[in-house]
């Protein structure tokens, strides 16, 4: 029976959990038993009942936010269960300990991967390269066990299939202490996460000049703003905002895409979108053949005139 261990990140679980997906796939011809290890969590959730097991770290002492304490519990309870795959979530903080667990652990570890492929007993990771320019397909022949970091929001697991999970209450024995502190806080300027959005109004090159001004059809759509590399490289925006394969995949019911080319950078971004309106001065731009609605013509023209008819339409119901 193969084993595979999650870390859940407490600061996002529901993307922690939709990894369940990514072993359903590297363990796909096989089975196995899934491990979500969670640390200094007291909530009782419901969700965590689709793992087998479920291994929580309770400790005052450690915070969640030291990368060298945390990687010394992955690697303690590693050496216990000896896993055939650890998979982490591509999170700020994932970002930090799976480089470091791996360095611990003597073996090899793919970054942000995006896609699983299986032919057999040949597994191929896949993930981003050169800035995204390019997607690399990294196959693993690399002694066990197999580590990789999963970008957020790519991967949706859909079982409603819930298990008798158990419950294992792991002391560790030994790790580092108090190596980090917490010194200042900062209210972050974004809001919200764009990868939550249910509506996302999105600036691309066409909106270069006046990208500001597309938060007046965001306003009136209840909708948040996000934006190309483009505008970010610009600095016209955060880059916790960008979406593609060097910001973050989204998933929202409708993404209206302005100025917007769609290269393979931008479009790798998208999943599972419902519905996407495209406006572009060019009809034959990429992202256009991926869209439901196509307009063509200039974006902040646009932009002008459907606010200008949202907010009619909304005085008319008054």
């Amino acid at each position: 029976m193969e084993k595979t261990l999650i870390y859940l990140d407490p600061e996002n679980i529901k993307n922690s959990i939709e990894l369940l997906e990514v072993a359903e796939q590297i363990h796909a011809e096989s089975d196995f038993e899934s491990y979500g290890v969670i640390i200094n969590d007291s909530a009782a959730r419901q969700e965590l009942n689709h793992f087998d097991y479920i291994i929580k770290v309770q400790n005052e002492e450690l915070k969640n936010y030291d990368p060298l304490a945390v990687t010394d519990i992955m690697e303690e309870i590693e050496n216990k269960y000896n896993f055939d795959s650890i998979i982490i979530p591509a999170t700020h903080f994932g970002r930090m300990l799976a480089p470091r667990l791996a360095m611990r652990l003597h073996v090899g570890l793919v970054a942000d991967v995006t896609e699983i492929k299986k032919d057999g007993d040949e597994l191929e990771l896949v993930r981003p390269a050169f800035s995204g320019r390019i997607m690399a397909g990294i196959v693993t022949e690399a002694r066990k066990p197999i580590m990789l970091s999963v970008r957020q929001n790519v991967f949706s697991y859909d079982s409603p299939l819930e298990k008798n999970v158990k419950i294992i209450d792991f002391k560790p024995v030994d790790y580092q202490k108090g190596n980090i502190k917490l010194l200042e806080s900062r209210k972050n300027e974004i809001s919200y996460d764009i990868r939550e959005s249910e509506i996302l109004v999105s600036g691309g090159g066409g909106t270069l000049k006046n990208f500001e001004e597309i938060k007046l059809l965001a306003d009136n759509l209840n909708a948040e703003v996000s934006a190309s590399r483009k505008i970010i490289d610009n600095g016209k925006a955060s880059r916790n905002i960008q979406v593609g394969q060097s910001g973050k995949t989204v998933s929202p019911d409708l993404y209206i895409a302005l100025g917007i080319s769609g290269a393979i950078e931008h479009v790798a971004g998208l999943k599972n979108i419902e519905n996407i309106i495209s406006v572009n001065v060019n009809k034959n731009a990429p992202i256009c053949s991926l869209s439901d609605i196509v307009v063509e013509g200039d974006a902040m023209e646009f932009v002008k005139k459907l606010s200008a008819k949202i907010k009619k339409n909304k005085k008319q119901k008054n």
